[in-house]
């Protein structure tokens, strides 16, 4: 199999698990919505971490059961591969969620795309080279379209804590994305390291969740709700497990380049299906969560985003930033 369609196959299928990470969104709303009467004395932070333990941790079971036969092929290269992943991932989170609490959404969801302009930085300083005009007005793209369908208002918007602590978050994922790219590791089971990145999520934010909770039994009333335990299905199965396999899977074989850019996808994902999905979800749950309207910020921002990527995957890899070629175990 040629390094063109291995290139054009793994950009369909991280295009792929972008939508599978945007379901999270409205899915994860509409788990607020019936939590929160649950577990009405709760913090966020509580919720939002107690999410994340259940929803990695189904996850890595799931991937238990899967590498049970292979276990004995276990390399210590994988499990250094799944805790470096699992760590910068799980401090992404942190620093983006927390950050939440303190910017609007919108604002959050701009600056997250910020790794699409760090990478390029840092791949040109390691190759010491420029990067293209092609790539300049590709990452140029998406940062306007970000802002687009985010509605920021450049006049409104300052640097405070939550805007900060997202930066933070989104230099964080930088380094998931790079070390994932790492030539070392090409070879290493995909499954194998997924299982201890599941893991390793899960496990951090158990201090966060146990600082955080009010009572024991919240655990399980948070849970007491058919709804909510569908809804943390959806996130285990297609958020998680779906997406973040696509991701491991796929991404070496672009540069860390054209991944950053088509992650910035995920928002346009998020947006179409905030069209639709709540509707769906408040009738199957009993739950008032409207569904948002097509907007021009959707078409405008949502079409920059895609041009941009469109124009760069059209650009071929340099030399001495080509993706890893090998086949994924």
């Amino acid at each position: 199999m040629s390094m063109q369609p291995k290139r054009l196959r793994a950009l369909q299928m991280l295009v792929v698990g972008n939508a599978c990470w945007a379901l999270s969104f409205p899915t994860m709303k509409a788990m607020a919505y019936l939590q929160q009467p649950l577990l009405p004395e709760s913090s966020s932070w509580f919720i939002a971490s107690m999410t994340l333990i259940v929803r990695f941790g189904l996850a890595a079971l799931v991937m238990l059961i899967v590498c049970w036969p292979t276990l004995r092929k276990f390399t210590r290269l994988e499990a250094w591969e799944g805790v470096g992943l699992g760590v910068f991932a799980s401090a992404g989170l942190i620093f983006q969620m927390d950050g939440l609490a303190y910017t609007s959404a919108s604002t959050s969801a701009f600056l997250t795309q910020f790794y699409c302009l760090i990478i390029p930085l840092i791949v040109a300083f390691q190759n010491r080279r420029w990067p293209s005009g092609r790539l300049t007005v590709s990452c140029l793209m998406v940062i306007v379209g970000a802002g687009v369908l985010s509605g920021i208002d450049v006049r409104d918007f300052k640097i405070g804590r939550g805007e900060l602590e997202t930066l933070i978050g989104s230099t964080i994922f930088t380094g998931q994305i790079l070390w994932l790219q790492r030539t070392k590791f090409a070879a290493n089971n995909v499954n194998h390291f997924t299982l201890v990145m599941f893991a390793v999520i899960a496990i951090t934010c158990v201090p966060v969740a146990l600082a955080t909770g009010s009572r024991a039994d919240d655990w399980i009333a948070a849970y007491s709700s058919a709804p909510v335990a569908a809804f943390m299905g959806i996130l285990t199965v297609f958020c998680t497990l779906g997406g973040y396999l696509l991701m491991n899977y796929f991404q070496p074989f672009l540069t860390a380049t054209q991944a950053g850019l088509i992650y910035c996808l995920e928002p346009v994902f998020a947006s179409l299906f905030a069209l639709f999905l709540p509707g769906w979800f408040s009738s199957m749950a009993g739950i008032h969560y409207a569904n948002e309207k097509l907007s021009l910020a959707l078409l405008v921002g949502g079409g920059l985003i895609t041009v941009a990527n469109a124009l760069m995957q059209l650009e071929p890899a340099p030399q001495r930033d080509r993706p890893n070629d090998k086949s994924r175990g």
